[in-house]
């Protein structure tokens, strides 16, 4: 030892104040600290001489890498008692040493290292000497090679003394990145001589080295080298060992290495997004070369084996590996950010809204299975293992369960965006998610959500963020959880984009009812919602800012309401809701605002996204929705009043805000996604009925209609079938091809619900489909002004229809769309065949085409579908024979026949009417009728057990043989059954359409009027004549004559007449003073045709 050192101590040392002033203090006022430095290392060096008996040397030539950030997502907190780190504060001066440190009188030279170690400035020294710590890792040295040494006592002690100061000084912050470097890869080499002896007292070493290892490379300040990278592959390695074949009932072991994983994990996600930040199309190789190891190392698998070990402990009753799950679900969800983020930088992408705005993106280039956004196909395999291991372990489900119950931030938001892509990459985990059978049919209502479901615990931890947000919050859900989060605003964000993906899931896939996901508890769903709403309410003044927590709530509540819609059992949810949702104006208000991002900066101009799936304005519209859905015409007036349609037409048509600068190449400024654009054409149509002129405003401007119509073009449609968030897919198209229909159709279903009009055709459907559950049924039969200004500008909103091209549009999605998918669609080419100059532009366009007719008519259609297509048909046939032709080359009748035979009755009258009409203007299809042995079919359903079959079936017969005698011979069978009508209780539709039948069928020769005859047919039609004639002497009403039977029934014996045998058996019939009598009626025409039929059978 030095003298100068020497005299340092000794003042030092000296417990009389004097003493150390006359010996130690002169010491500090004549020596710099650089001195004093200089004279530690000195004695540190002479000391590791003495131990080793060899100048010590230091391995400096490990890779110097790049300066990071350091992690601020991870848990720093130190959990190693035996760091005794003491605060400089404890020190009046630069000293190393303290008062109190043992062992400086004597003892080996760890143990003075130690006691240094133990102040930060002590460990900062110690930090810089490379042989001071070449002596700290002696101990670690010597059993790496010899792990049998570990035996002997005094080696274990040098071993946890060696870790306790390590411990410290990374505390300290004392070591330099080389330096880091060396020790982990030593303390990984001890690691893995400890793991071979597979003992039960190696496990406490084990847990020392993983947790000074994770506080290590914690401490990386950003060096992603090749050492960093070598780091990581030997880590892995080990984590493999400890998962496959290491048993730790205390769960230690597991954790530590989970956490080491988890912390370089964290530090590469940290780094990629980083990257992205500052511009770099490139991702750092080092980063990329960690992120394919864990792809292709079995990490995966393992860091689910994790789960399932820390789930079955649960099960047993213990929850020593908890820790190790929240590890593990951190890890696996780092993993996949970074995946993700990787692969989304690489590929931009907007709303498909915006797409189909944006001229900068090539957006047509999307072939057949793309999918966007993209979030690469490497995590989807990482999410395809997590959530298969999900599915199919009941121990992953349980240990992920107690992750959520934990209430630590960190986790909680590892795990719910873990479970968040979940959902997006399966549809099943929805239910899995509300504790929903796996085999449940979509239409059938359960209970779910209820307690101990993860569903459960997410509406648990929006309930504590409200309560930490919102001082007025409700009473939590559970009143046993207490605490603060500290980190409200991220999870009460995140557990919202969760909740409202769950149901968004459940819209798509036709589970209409919020009791899936809020139960059937009253209590409980006003608890739910309530949470919800406390996180978006709002004070009544006018909002400046909407932040992203507040919008991501707005989502949740829709999306959990939009259920209500169709739902097929009665709830309460909608009464429950209402008072919940914000006020028309405030609403109007934050559609009208940009919103701000977390620094407070506006972001109007940028991505107005709550996730790569979710827009800003999203929540805020579905609400818009729900309120005029379930607010009655009051609430539809407000909305109207302030302005709103126009409004969501400028977001739909990307006017947003009056803003004319163009779309960026990545850039969404308009934050709605495939369901927002959903919500806001629902909105639109509700809108409509808030009076004339409104609907004036809204449909019949050229614009505002073609901005809806390109939300269902080629363009916008593929744009969302390649969607992979919520609203995209078939269903997807499906869903946003229907609210455009419901729209369209408005003014069609509100003119044919009016009582006071007549139906658009006679037909058994009419586009029945269009009608459930269109706002068009909303216009009150009262509201005759509304009613009044649709009607009479029905012709221009035809042309405006036509201009727009919106006829060959819908007939483009009926292609794009699946069978099952086509009702609406259908429904609205039913009514818009009503309309002349559209059902020629239909029909000149193709939409008779025989490919397409046999897609819409064959087995894979829903009955709806068939039923409207039989209806077009026929409507096209009674309309014009010029559509003859086209019906013709559409080749359907030997669908037609089949239908003939159908169980279903609706099909059987359907088809009988469009046969019916195909005849009614010519014999053009007379021929075709006889080759497919069509008549027959017809005879038989004479008798159908259905009284609209027979109706049309007799409608049918008459007009197949009114132009000629061609198909006579068929219909000769035919003539008992009409006459057997005509004397049973049928309608008076049906008996007038039977003794037209019978007209005819002695119209065009006499071939038949032996069977006439003696069938009795005259005998009928003149009882008929008989039964009505009171009517026709003294009418009740003008209009009850011509609702009778008694014109047509005159008009067929008139017929009769002029074949002789027919005219005999009249005039000698009892019945024939009848026709006298009916001379003497007040309505010419019945009259006029007695006469005829009296002078005629007299031979006049």
């Amino acid at each position: 030892m030095s003298p100068e050192f020497k005299g340092f101590l000794k003042g030092l040392l000296n417990k009389v104040s004097l003493s150390r002033d006359s010996l130690g203090l002169p010491f500090l006022n004549t020596h710099s600290l650089k001195k004093l430095q200089l004279a530690w290392r000195q004695e540190l060096h002479s000391a590791s001489k003495t131990l080793t008996g060899c100048e010590a040397t230091w391995n400096a030539e490990t890779p110097k890498i790049p300066l990071p950030v350091r992690s601020t997502a991870v848990n720093l907190e130190n959990n190693d008692s035996s760091s005794g780190l003491r605060s400089d504060a404890q020190n009046a001066s630069d000293l190393v040493l303290t008062e109190e440190s043992p062992g400086l009188t004597g003892g080996r030279p760890l143990d003075k290292i130690e006691n240094n170690s133990r102040t930060v400035k002590g460990a900062k020294v110690i930090g810089q000497e490379k042989e001071t710590l070449t002596l700290i890792l002696q101990p670690v040295k010597i059993l790496s090679k010899d792990i049998n040494g570990l035996s002997r006592n005094e080696a274990l002690l040098d071993l946890n003394q060696s870790l306790r100061i390590l411990s410290n000084l990374v505390a300290a912050d004392a070591l330099i990145h080389t330096v880091r470097d060396e020790i982990i890869f030593e303390l990984l080499g001890l690691i893995s001589a400890l793991l071979s002896q597979k003992k039960i007292d190696a496990y406490d070493l084990i847990a020392k080295n993983f947790s000074i290892i994770k506080k290590l490379i914690d401490s990386n300040e950003g060096s992603y080298g090749s050492s960093y990278f070598t780091q990581w592959v030997a880590l892995v390695e080990l984590y493999l060992q400890v998962v496959s074949s290491f048993e730790d009932s205390k769960g230690r072991v597991l954790y530590g290495s989970t956490s080491c994983i988890a912390v370089m994990l964290n530090q590469v996600m940290l780094a990629v997004k980083a990257s992205i930040l500052a511009g770099q199309c490139k991702t750092n190789d080092i980063l990329r070369q960690i992120l394919d190891h864990a792809k292709t190392s079995g990490l995966v698998d393992h860091l689910c084996m994790c789960l399932a070990a820390s789930g079955t402990s649960l099960i047993s009753g213990s929850a020593n590996l908890s820790d190790a799950a929240s590890e593990s679900c951190k890890a696996l969800w780092f993993l996949i950010d970074a995946l993700e983020n990787i692969s989304l930088n690489e590929k931009a992408y907007l709303f498909p809204l915006s797409s189909l705005h944006s001229h900068s993106l090539v957006r047509l280039d999307l072939r057949e299975h793309d999918r966007y956004p993209d979030i690469g196909t490497e995590c989807e395999k990482v999410l395809e293992t997590v959530t298969r291991a999900f599915l199919k372990s009941k121990p992953v489900h349980v240990a992920i369960y107690c992750c959520l119950r934990q209430r630590v931030d960190t986790v909680l938001l590892a795990v719910i965006q873990l479970l968040l892509r979940c959902c997006m990459h399966s549809g099943i985990m929805p239910s899995v998610l509300c504790g929903l059978p796996s085999s449940l049919p979509v239409t059938t209502v359960v209970n779910g959500g209820a307690d101990n479901t993860l569903v459960s615990e997410i509406f648990s931890i929006v309930s504590l963020c409200a309560s930490s947000l919102n001082r007025d919050s409700p009473t939590n859900e559970t009143n046993v959880m207490k605490g603060k989060f500290n980190n409200p605003h991220g999870l009460a964000f995140h557990s919202c984009l969760l909740l409202a993906t769950i149901a968004q899931f459940f819209k798509s896939a036709g589970r209409n009812s919020a009791l899936f996901i809020l139960t059937t508890s009253s209590k409980k769903q006003q608890s739910r919602l309530s949470a919800l709403a406390h996180l978006f309410s709002c004070d009544d003044g006018v909002p400046t800012s909407l932040q992203p927590h507040c919008a991501s709530a707005m989502l949740a509540f829709a999306s959990i309401l939009s259920l209500e819609s169709g739902a097929s059992a009665e709830s309460s949810v909608s009464d429950i809701a209402m008072p919940l949702v914000p006020r028309t104006g405030t609403l109007y208000d934050h559609l009208k605002i940009h919103h701000k991002d977390e620094n407070g900066k506006g972001c109007a101009a940028k991505n107005c996204r709550l996730s790569h799936w979710h827009g800003f304005r999203d929540g805020c519209v579905g609400l818009l929705e729900c309120r005029l859905k379930w607010g009655g015409p009051l609430a539809v007036q407000q909305c109207c009043a302030s302005g709103l349609p126009q409004l969501l037409i400028d977001l739909l048509g990307h006017s947003t805000l009056g803003d004319s600068q163009a779309i960026e190449h990545v850039q969404d400024s308009v934050g709605l996604s495939p369901f927002g654009v959903m919500w806001a054409v629902s909105s639109l149509s509700y809108c409509l009925s808030g009076g004339a002129l409104t609907f004036r405003q809204i449909m019949l401007h050229n614009e505002h209609v073609k901005c809806i119509r390109d939300l269902i073009s080629d363009a916008h449609v593929k744009l969302i079938k390649s969607w992979a968030g919520p609203g995209g897919g078939k269903n997807g198209v499906r869903d946003t091809v229907n609210a455009v229909i419901d729209f369209l159709g408005f003014p069609f279903v509100a003119v044919q619900n009016a009582s006071t009009l007549p139906s658009a055709t006679a037909s058994v459907s009419s586009g029945f489909l269009l009608n459930i559950g269109s706002p068009g049924t909303k216009v009150c039969r009262e509201d005759t002004e509304t009613l009044k200004a649709i009607k009479e500008n029905m012709d221009k909103y035809a042309r405006i229809l036509l201009e727009a091209g919106v006829p060959i549009i819908v007939l483009r999605c009926i292609d794009s769309l699946e069978s099952k998918d086509t009702g609406k669609p259908v429904a609205l080419l039913a009514k818009l065949t009503s309309q002349k100059p559209l059902a020629f532009h239909l029909v000149g366009r193709g939409m008779l085409e025989a490919a397409r007719m046999r897609r819409l008519l064959d087995g894979s259609s829903p009955k709806e579908v068939v039923l409207d297509v039989l209806m077009i048909v026929s409507e096209l046939a009674r309309m014009d024979k010029g559509f003859y032709e086209y019906i013709d080359r559409a080749n359907i009748l030997t669908r037609l026949k089949e239908f003939l035979t159908y169980e279903d009755p609706n099909l059987r009258a359907k088809a009988c009417s469009a046969l019916g009409n195909m005849c009614r203007h010519s014999s053009y299809f007379y021929d075709s009728l006889a080759k497919h042995n069509i008549i027959s079919l017809l005879i038989d359903r004479c008798s159908d057990l259905d009284k609209r079959t027979r109706k049309f079936a007799c409608f049918a017969i008459g007009n197949a043989a009114y132009y000629n005698d061609l198909l006579y011979e068929e219909l000769r069978r035919s003539i008992p059954l009409l006459t057997n009508l005509l004397l049973s209780p049928e309608e008076d539709k049906t008996k007038a359409n039977a003794a037209g039948a019978l007209s005819n069928l002695v119209r065009n020769s006499n071939k038949l009027c032996e069977d006439i005859v003696s069938s009795g047919a005259i005998q009928a039609l003149l009882k008929v004549a008989s039964d009505c004639s009171t009517v026709a002497l003294n009418p009740p009403r003008r209009d009850a004559v011509n609702e009778s039977p008694l014109k047509i029934v005159l008009f067929a014996l008139a017929k009769m007449c002029g074949r002789p045998p027919c005219r005999h058996v009249i005039r000698s019939s009892e019945l024939f003073p009848v026709i006298a009598r009916i001379r003497q009626s007040p309505e010419p025409t019945i009259a006029n045709y007695a006469t005829l039929i009296y002078d005629k059978a007299n031979g006049a």
